[in-house]
């Protein structure tokens, strides 16, 4: 909803901020006041372009900023992560205009352009009357619009996943069509890198064992030596550590013998020896093993130059060989086989057609079943606000596709399709007698297209994701007991929206929730609008003078309150 309006320096605007509130706000004033100025303004924030000409004359630029909750707007708050912008329970857009031209746009003090402001607005705001936010009036709204007035979403997420199914499959399809010669071009290269590297066959992590092993054998008299030096040390010479450690041991003995605070340590000594022989014998051991085999150091040299070689060519790293391999492993296979690839790719998607266009057929099916249901009630709900004798109906369209398009099969036809399905919605109106049915779209502006716009919305209440709505003449040609008609379906309609309407009907007023005047007034000679919230006292006051005009008596203010269903 929209909590707040700010304007500045905008017409005959000089400064006002409003605040609005849930429910049925009307705005009522004086002709020529300044309210649809405030409407304009309010256009500005929902991304309707300006000239710099409505810029106050003596100022350098117009301000207009709205605050609107969005805390429970899924679809504002999905745009803002998307753009990454702050998401926080009030919404802050703004819109300056200079006389300088470099106008500016804001979406929470982050500068955007005007096409996203736009699809904010789009979001936020429907406006009806001599306005571009009219979300009715554009053709590609009616199908979701008629779907959320009665279709089974499971119906359509079937279809959603096949269609999604499908997409994939023609874009792969494409891809490997494009890349066919490509393919055909390279495939004897990659046969003979293929035979290059299979030739070597390299393992995993093969160099580094290689580098290992080559290190032992390229140093094999030198570790011959070091383990003969070692073993002599230990075991193998006349002062041999192991000699010296058992000398040791029994004099500890002795020592035990006479003080047994050395039997730990006599222990620790036991395992000093056991190590030492542990030791003597690994090297030993490993120095019987060591293998001065030249024509194996030879051959390991052999395969690291080959897996050097390789590594060169192919990426720099054994992994990067390895990874090459498979990648052109598989180019070559799907070059091998591409007729066999491209047929089970385009009996996949043939099917696949076939299922989507099933699910779209049913779809469309029972949308013409909801058309009926709708057709009747938006009928009643124009004849209640005096469009009498219209004629409403919702007209359902299938294109073909053609040679280069994407499509579904539907009865064997080709048809272009959507998210949706097959079908194009469009509706149709008719609001006199002998008039045949025209798009709603192109339906004349001003006071009947507002109740044409009121009697849909009523009629779409609880489905429209739209929380607010402005209705600016929504009072032209309407009087007496249609005016009651009106006020009593924007009342309701207010039940699951933010209303704000302009009006100078008494009967549509008086069931505001909140009342706001637009008046105009001379300041420092200079012609200033100005808008404020009326107090209960004033509403009443207002509604009278609607009545009556600017003299308010008494019977004015008895049937104002009447009206108005205040105990008198």
């Amino acid at each position: 909803m929209l909590s707040s309006l700010y304007i500045k320096d905008y017409a005959l605007i000089e400064n006002i901020e409003v605040k609005f509130d849930r429910g049925l706000n009307i705005i009522t004033g004086e002709t020529g006041a300044g309210k649809s100025i405030i409407i304009d303004a309010l256009g500005l924030i929902l991304g309707e372009r300006a000239a710099n000409e409505v810029v106050r004359k003596g100022a350098n630029k117009s301000i207009v900023e709205g605050v609107f909750n969005v805390k429970d707007n899924k679809k504002i708050i999905e745009l803002l992560i998307q753009n990454d912008l702050d998401v926080l329970e009030d919404l802050i857009v703004r819109r300056e205009i200079s006389l300088k031209g470099n106008n500016r746009c804001f979406v929470n003090d982050s500068p955007v352009n005007l096409s996203f402001v736009k699809e904010i607005g789009d979001l936020l705001v429907d406006l009806h009357g001599q306005h571009e936010h009219q979300s009715l009036l554009k053709v590609d709204t009616h199908c979701e619009v008629l779907d959320d007035f009665g279709m089974e979403i499971s119906k359509l997420e079937i279809y959603r996943t096949k269609r999604n199914e499908l997409l994939v499959k023609s874009k792969e399809l494409k891809e490997l069509s494009k890349k066919e010669f490509d393919l055909r071009q390279k495939r004897d290269f990659y046969e003979h890198q293929i035979k290059e590297i299979d030739a070597v066959a390299p393992g995993e992590n093969e160099d580094e064992s290689i580098s290992a092993e080559l290190n032992i054998l390229e140093n094999s008299e030198r570790l011959i030596e070091l383990t003969d030096n070692v073993y002599t040390l230990l075991y193998d010479s006349e002062n041999s550590i192991y000699d010296a450690l058992v000398d040791v041991k029994n004099q500890i003995e002795n020592l035990n013998d006479i003080d047994k605070n050395f039997t730990e340590k006599l222990e620790e000594t036991d395992s000093a020896l056991t190590l030492i022989n542990d030791i003597a014998e690994y090297v030993r051991s490993y120095k019987d093993k060591v293998d001065l085999d030249p024509d194996r150091l030879d051959e390991m040299r052999e395969r690291q130059g080959a897996l050097n070689h390789l590594k060169k060519k192919f990426g720099g790293t054994l992994k990067a060989v390895l990874e090459y391999r498979e990648k052109i492993g598989s180019e070559f296979d799907l070059a091998a086989n591409f007729k066999d690839k491209i047929d089970s790719l385009q009996k996949e998607i043939t099917n696949l057609r076939i299922e989507c266009g099933d699910y779209a057929k049913e779809i469309s099916i029972q949308r013409k079943k909801i058309s009926k249901q709708l057709n009747s009630e938006i009928i009643n709900s124009l004849s209640e606000l005096g469009i009498t004798e219209s004629k409403f109906e919702v007209k359902q369209f299938h294109d073909g596709a053609g040679d280069n398009e994407e499509y579904i099969l539907v009865d064997g036809k080709k048809y272009k399709f959507d998210s949706r399905g097959y079908d194009r919605v469009e509706f149709y109106i008719s609001t006199n007698p002998g008039e045949d049915l025209k798009p709603l779209s192109k339906v004349a502006s001003g006071g009947e297209i507002s109740r044409i716009m009121l009697a849909l919305k009523s009629s779409l209440a609880k489905n429209d994701k739209l929380p607010l709505l402005i209705f600016d003449e929504i009072d032209v040609g309407v009087s007496g007991r249609i005016a009651k008609k009106v006020g009593t379906a924007l009342k309701s309609l207010a039940g699951h929206h933010q209303i704000i309407a302009i009006t100078h009907l008494p009967q549509i007023a008086g069931l505001s929730d909140s009342h706001y005047t637009v008046e105009k007034k001379k300041s420092n000679d200079r012609v200033v609008s100005s808008i404020r919230k009326l107090k209960p006292e004033e509403k009443v006051n207002e509604v009278a003078k609607l009545l009556s005009g600017d003299a308010i008596t008494e019977s004015n203010i008895y049937a104002a309150k009447e009206l108005m269903g205040l105990s008198n």
